[in-house]
């Protein structure tokens, strides 16, 4: 899928993906993924106390980076104009991966749960903000790997199965496709 479609892309090639936004090009999205993370527990408590400003997701129900990107552009766009379903930007990206509208379920499915080994750091910031980056890599205890390695830690089954995604509909496009395409038509079904 081509990133133009919603999005200008800025890649930085080192372990995490950050994109400008097209439509908000003062905020950028940052993405970062660890695996063999040994305190999953103390980073959802933080995320809940708000001690860490970044969306925590299960990284085995992403297909791709592409799918979060999408999520937090959708974020941003419900958050300047005063939409949002949840209380935070990051609890809002959250939801917006879910193909439902039920906000606990989102959490359940793609939130970080305490017994989770791997995380998908999402971080929504300006340019200049490069320092909470690093703050919040130094507060996961677990190994980065690249973002793009995400779909190695994806449990396509459950994927598929949440997405409702037919076997007919994979012969004419991709898993993540479809997964975009409910994503985005959610809020009119």
């Amino acid at each position: 899928m081509n990133c133009n479609f919603l999005i200008f892309c800025h890649i930085f090639f080192s372990m995490h993906l950050t994109h400008e936004l097209e439509l908000f090009p003062d905020h950028r999205v940052t993405q970062m993924l660890f695996k063999e993370v040994k305190n999953a527990a103390g980073l959802r408590q933080s995320a809940v106390e708000g001690k860490i400003n970044g969306a925590l997701i299960n990284p085995t129900m992403l297909v791709n980076p592409f799918q979060v990107l999408v999520a937090a552009n959708k974020a941003v766009h419900l958050q300047k104009s005063g939409k949002m379903k949840t209380r935070s930007l990051y609890s809002e990206i959250i939801f917006n991966l879910s193909p439902t509208n039920n906000i606990s379920e989102a959490f359940k499915r793609f939130g970080i749960s305490d017994g989770d080994d791997s995380v998908m750091v999402v971080v929504v910031h300006n340019k200049d903000e490069s320092q909470l980056l690093a703050d919040i890599t130094a507060k996961v205890e677990g190994r980065q790997i690249p973002v793009e390695d995400v779909s190695s830690l994806s449990d396509s089954a459950k994927i598929k199965k949440l997405y409702k995604v037919t076997t007919q509909e994979e012969k004419c496009g991709t898993l993540l496709d479809a997964v975009v395409c409910r994503m985005a038509t959610k809020d009119v079904m």
